[in-house]
């Protein structure tokens, strides 16, 4: 899955980014990549026995999960590293039910739109359709993920004779105006059985078998490399697998002997608040950090100090200085692409960052040779926010909010420097390694 040498993680990045449509594949392909790297995988529902040292993962839902390596040191007094990231990306998501076939004979699919997407980006754009399916075979439930990796749907414009405003108008009535077409009526297909009959005919699962499913409609187009000299990448759900596969990437590359617990979290359902068994908001990782520190021995006591002596990053993008848009921007934090990771400020606290926790992911940037950047609001412009308040709020955790900066974020394809997202990853690996907090 992963080249060895450095040069290729710009490539194993698109990779992923393309092999992930969900965030159900991004978990399934994060626990390809650390199981590879010696990883085991712990479940919930069963008793754990960790060792310093150890190298350990737990998945929830399918599209959440955590990965972390347990210090050599003392837990209480040396604590947690931790990065933070989301899994999830705005999408098309399939309501319940199957197509519906118009008057004129047109098959439409009924979609609900899953966080704040430019819903612009998603119209005459082949499209096609992942997430996972619940079955029940031999009286038994089960679950299995499907990719049917082919141009099954498109959402057509309205033609400009018809819509004379199209260019000056920029709304779009989300119940009737944002259907996507699948064919024509088929006289062979009984009525309800379309989207049966697609998961039946291209991911081989009885129909019969069905009973829900979870399914995303994703960009078919792959992502690509651009630009004179291919410095940028041009992809869907750069934001926010870029700092998923950044952070497994790190975790997986860190030293031996490392004397924090060191942890990875990757998080679903950011894009629509978090609010999930989970989410950020969710107390996964605060029972995850506890039950670290119980099974290495620790009391109560010793698990309050281990998260008094933890940082946290919370790695989200960032917005780069649009060159046709500057005026958006703050005038004097102007972020730009190739400029490096942007850590990002909020006196309304919708980022976490704080003097403190600026200072030890600045720190942890100039010892791996990477440049930062900031970014804040301009006042009379809402951003916004990210995981970080959760983390820091749940955990009491000091926290900075980062991400490495890009154009069209939520547009069904965005655009990065490549040399933002290297840098990234070494600045990761560094706080990994070095740091905990300002000695």
């Amino acid at each position: 899955m992963r080249k060895a040498a450095r040069e290729g993680f710009a490539e194993d990045l698109l990779r992923y980014l393309n092999d992930s449509p969900t965030a159900y594949h991004a978990v399934e392909n994060g626990t390809a990549l650390l199981k590879e790297s010696g990883f085991q995988e712990l479940k919930e529902t069963e008793s754990w026995s960790l060792c310093k040292g150890g190298k350990y993962f737990v998945v929830k839902n399918r599209s959440a999960l955590i990965a972390f390596i347990v210090g050599e040191g003392d837990p209480a007094k040396e604590g947690f590293r931790i990065i933070g990231a989301h899994t999830d990306s705005p999408a098309l998501k399939i309501k319940p039910g199957d197509c519906s076939v118009t008057p004129e004979g047109y098959v439409r699919v009924n979609v609900e739109i899953y966080g704040g997407a430019i819903l612009s980006t998603w119209f005459d754009r082949p499209l096609a359709v992942a997430g996972r399916v619940v079955m029940k075979e031999n009286e038994a439930l089960q679950e299995r993920l499907v990719r049917i990796d082919k141009p099954v749907f498109i959402l057509p414009n309205l033609c400009i004779h018809l819509n004379r405003d199209a260019n000056e108008k920029s709304s779009y009535n989300k119940q009737t105006e944002i259907v996507p077409l699948l064919s024509m009526k088929d006289e062979d297909v009984e009525k309800g059985d379309y989207l049966l009959n697609l998961l039946e005919e291209e991911a081989g699962i009885r129909k019969a078998n069905i009973v829900d499913y979870e399914l995303f409609l994703y960009e078919y187009q792959k992502g690509i490399f651009t630009g004179r000299k291919q410095e940028f990448i041009s992809a869907s759900r750069i934001d926010d697998l870029s700092m998923v596969y950044a952070g497994l990437t790190a975790l997986t590359e860190v030293g031996e002997g490392g004397q924090a617990t060191r942890v990875f979290a990757a998080f679903d359902n950011e894009e629509v608040g978090s609010t999930s068994a989970q989410g950020a908001h969710s107390g996964l990782l605060l029972h995850l950090l506890n039950r670290i520190c119980k099974n290495l021995g620790l009391t109560d006591d010793g698990y309050f100090q281990a998260v008094a002596n933890s940082t946290s990053v919370s790695a989200d993008l960032a917005h780069a200085v649009h060159p046709n848009y500057s005026d958006k921007h703050d005038s004097e934090n102007r972020p730009v692409l190739g400029g490096g990771p942007v850590i990002k400020y909020s006196a309304a606290q919708r980022y976490a960052t704080t003097a403190y926790s600026a200072a030890y992911f600045m720190e942890a940037c100039k010892r791996a040779g990477v440049p930062f950047q900031k970014f804040v609001n301009r006042n009379d412009i809402p951003g916004g926010s990210t995981i970080g308040p959760a983390l820091s709020g749940l955990t009491t955790i000091p926290t900075v909010d980062m991400g490495a900066p890009i154009l069209a974020m939520h547009s069904i394809r965005e655009f990065g420097a490549v040399a933002d997202f290297v840098d990234t990853e070494k600045a990761f690996r560094t706080y990994y390694e070095t740091l905990n907090g300002i000695s």
